[in-house]
């Protein structure tokens, strides 16, 4: 068994320290116990695997010894919806990966990166010359943007308004250690707000869903791959199962986003050398009057893209991995 670090707390055990600082409280256990260690919180035991040697037991697990759908469900179920992702058996949410999958091509990234250059430009207009901003808040902002207009397509994108961009914000609080830890039926004010945006932003994927079946025109987009596509059974997607992959790709690829975006902004910020570099090879690949941007462009930013590396290498936006033991380990 690996090391047990004990508390003299009865059942909430170590939950305090760690929720107020988790990278401190695992950096101080990995000093002391190395990279394998337990402790409990509000009565679960936890046991961590900090680096890739002891991480590889939880990668290369199968998912019926180390089960994620045990650990995220009650945390996922209520922001995306019954029955789609880990609300779902294993093997129903990999067809459901697939289908997804399927509408993430080469072809869709080229189209992805004039939407997402355009996005960009008409949002900056308001920022004008000078001045100061929260670089999170304005980069969760802005992909927010961009993410429904590349995975969602243009019908929901416009619809996205500040109200609905707070009710994705609502939705996106449901992520929390509250709603992982106590049910879900609590008149907590979060889980409130959580409830009543899943329901508004549902009923809008509804109508587009339903206004998309009643027109003969195809378009390509996420939208439209998932209203064609179809379970190893033949069963086709409800309009419920569609809406809730579609809140959950755009709130799984936001929210890693804007997190590696705004540290991606801040390291490039403070260093006068690297931003001068990064401008010059932007010119240098696309030109000196900085045309539209290319998929096949972006490839040559090699500058660009160490730095990006080195932004995931340095803050990674996901901390934790999390998988419910069912068989000894």
């Amino acid at each position: 068994y690996p090391p047990y670090i004990s508390s003299s707390i009865p059942f909430l055990g170590h939950a305090v320290a760690f929720g107020k600082s988790p990278i401190e409280f695992l950096e101080n256990a990995y000093d002391k116990y190395g990279p394998v260690f337990s402790f409990t919180m509000v009565g679960k035991t936890f046991t961590y695997l900090l680096g890739s040697d002891a991480a590889a037991l939880l990668f290369n697990s199968k998912n019926e010894d180390l089960n994620a759908e045990d650990v995220y469900s009650r945390l996922t179920t209520p922001v995306f919806g019954k029955g789609v992702a880990y609300d779902v058996p294993n093997a129903v949410f990999l067809e459901q990966k697939k289908m997804l999958k399927s509408g993430l091509n080469i072809a869709q990234f080229k189209q992805h990166v004039t939407v997402i250059e355009e996005e960009t430009k008409e949002y900056f207009k308001a920022w004008g010359e000078s001045g100061e901003k929260n670089l999170f808040e304005a980069l969760s902002e802005l992909i927010i943007l961009t993410a429904s207009h590349c995975l969602h397509g243009k019908e929901i994108r416009s619809l996205l308004t500040t109200k609905v961009a707070q009710l994705y914000a609502d939705l996106d609080g449901g992520f929390t250690h509250a709603a992982w830890l106590l049910p879900g039926w609590l008149p907590l004010p979060s889980f409130r707000r959580r409830d009543r945006a899943h329901k508004e932003i549902k009923n809008i994927f509804y109508k587009v869903i339903q206004k998309r079946r009643e027109s003969e025109e195809k378009e390509d987009d996420m939208l439209q791959t998932l209203l064609d596509a179809s379970y190893k059974d033949g069963r086709p997607l409800t309009d419920d199962e569609i809406a809730g992959m579609l809140i959950g790709l755009l709130l799984a690829g936001q929210h890693t986003s804007s997190t590696t975006s705004a540290w991606l902004g801040f390291f490039i910020a403070r260093d006068k050398a690297i931003q001068e570099q990064c401008y010059a090879e932007q010119k240098a690949v696309c030109g000196d009057d900085l045309p539209p941007l290319t998929y096949d462009q972006l490839k040559d930013l090699n500058l660009l893209d160490r730095c990006l590396k080195e932004t995931l290498r340095l803050r990674p936006p996901i901390m934790t991995m999390m998988r419910m033991a069912r068989t000894p380990q």
